[in-house]
């Protein structure tokens, strides 16, 4: 009989950081290698409390609630390790540490003038054209910082790193609000780095790109806001299968009830379903912007995955399908289908409770929904909070339980995974096909995860075009057709990872990414 631990804490001597008496606390910490390091797990753990102490912007106190904190101190308490020398060299100046923060919306407000005056100005490595190319930041270089959006500002922050000069780099969060084409733009330009000689860390929540990106990973478990774990290092493609298995075997600890597996599910044989919905040829204009979408239908139980980069569409047809904006040519065949929309922007304009907002869309007692939507959405740890008071992740995570609490027959969900850390994508997934299944729904989701994707859909709506000038839509494919045509535009391949069923990027210019460029077979080779 073997016991499998759970996660719990250690010792107080094992504390590197603590927030104060009864707050949190960080156990361990990451050692920043050659190559790209990966720090993989959910928020609220330590994450960003462990870059923020690498890079020299929080002197860890050990615990040590009444003296202030000094390198001397944390130095000796690493010592024979190889932290002892990594925070000599940081106390003596040695390294050099560029930090790309998590929350890029606070760029703006510390930084005036212009994209290109700002990239020009913390260039200290003379590579301003080749990251702007990198990045597609041309036509913004002209355009004031608090002009951007989310996206646009994640890029910047990006670029600016990577043009200054330091020998570790660390990035907080580096693909939050970019489609999955500035993923990879920036997963290759940040891998360049180590080809120069650089050290990088990385916090990521979205699996493809992590294990893209890394060479090698910590996971970090815990409790939410109580305390968190640095496991011992791990290959990256072991590290990612231990975190979807729940189960980390060296520390002997288990952190999920469920594996997270990705089943190859064979085609649906749609003679056995019934048909939900169909839809002619779309035609809208929205000023400038021209979408044609092909016709298409959805059947009971089934999951649409809709792909494609920002500003090319996708919202627009899920809008048309929601009844919010009507279509110049075309038509949907809704008859008395009810329909439930999940925005890609959410605001819930509410005073109350969380509890009182969710208690007005469905029975939020009911066993079903406590066990398939509250409970694994976290929605009980802020059913009092106000609804006016919660933060972005919990806002999203509150609006995908109140759609998905309404009964629908039609669910249209748009960028579920933003703001949301793995644990909770892995989550919304699992919710999202149970629902579908279980209420015999169509369901639309439009995300930049692939990871997410492939694990929801049964077929592909892949969208392309020219971002802000027109938009052309294809009838659902399946996930085959449709995968590979969407990684063809992307430019690169996937193979299935072979214990855990999931998508892995092949390395560029590998003998497995050539050979199936080749035959041309992007989405995997069974």
């Amino acid at each position: 009989i073997t016991i499998i631990g759970l996660p719990e804490e250690l010792t107080e001597d094992k504390i590197v950081h603590s927030y104060g008496k009864n707050r949190f606390r960080l156990y361990g910490l990451v050692v920043p290698r050659d190559g790209v390091v990966g720090i993989l797990g959910p928020n609220g753990v330590g994450k960003s409390t462990i870059l923020a102490i690498l890079s020299g912007n929080l002197i860890p106190n050990l615990n040590n609630l009444e003296e202030e904190p000094s390198y001397d101190k944390v130095i000796r308490y690493f010592a024979g390790t190889e932290l002892q020398n990594y925070f000599k060299d940081l106390k003596e100046g040695k390294i050099k540490p560029v930090y790309k923060p998590q929350y890029v919306d606070m760029l703006p407000k510390v930084v005036k003038g212009t994209v290109g005056e700002l990239l020009k100005r913390v260039d200290e490595r003379g590579m301003f054209q080749e990251v702007v190319e990198a990045l597609e930041l041309k036509h913004l270089l002209n355009r004031p910082l608090d002009k951007l959006s989310g996206g646009e500002l994640q890029r910047v922050a990006i670029a600016a790193a990577c043009l200054r000069d330091g020998n570790i780099y660390y990035f907080d969060e580096p693909t939050s609000w970019l489609d999955i084409r500035q993923r990879f733009n920036c997963a290759r330009l940040i891998r360049k780095l180590p080809k120069e000689g650089k050290k990088v860390v990385v916090v990521e929540h979205d699996l493809v790109v992590l294990d893209y990106l890394s060479d090698l990973l910590y996971i970090v478990y815990g409790v939410p806001s109580a305390y968190g774990v640095v496991s011992h290092p791990k290959g990256t493609r072991v590290g990612i299968n231990a975190y979807l298995e729940g189960f980390l075997k060296e520390e002997n600890i288990r952190f999920r009830k469920e594996p997270v597996v990705f089943e190859k599910r064979p085609p649906i044989d749609y003679r056995e379903r019934p048909l939900l919905l169909e839809y002619t040829d779309l035609l809208k204009t929205l000023g400038d912007f021209k979408l044609k979408v092909e016709g298409g239908y959805i059947y009971k139980g089934e999951v649409i995955g809709i792909l494609g980069p920002n500003g090319i569409g996708k919202t627009t047809f899920v809008k048309i399908l929601a009844g919010e904006i009507g279509c110049d040519k075309g038509q949907v065949s809704i008859g008395d289908l009810r329909i439930s929309y999940k925005p890609q922007y959410v605001s819930i304009d509410y005073h109350g409770t969380v509890e009182e907002y969710l208690r007005g869309i469905g029975n939020i007692d009911s066993s079903f929904y406590k066990s398939e939507i509250i409970k694994p959405l976290g929605i009980d740890r802020i059913i009092d909070a106000y609804v006016k008071d919660l933060s972005g992740g919990e806002l999203q995570r509150v609006a995908i339980a109140a759609a998905l609490m309404k009964d629908a027959d039609i669910y249209l969900i748009d960028e579920p995974s933003a703001f949301l850390d793995v644990e909770q994508r892995l989550a919304v997934a699992r919710i999202i096909r149970r629902i579908g299944e279980e209420k015999e729904a169509g369901v639309f989701v439009v995300d930049h995860d692939i990871l997410f994707q492939d694990y929801i859909s049964d077929r592909y709506m892949v969208f392309s075009g020219e971002p802000g000038i027109y938009g052309i839509g294809s009838s659902p494919l399946d996930k085959r057709t449709g995968a590979n045509m969407f990684l063809k535009e992307m430019g690169v391949t996937f193979r299935r990872d072979p214990d855990t069923g999931r998508p892995r990027v092949n390395k560029e210019g590998s003998q497995m990414d050539r050979y199936q460029r080749e035959i041309g077979e992007y989405y995997y080779v069974d």
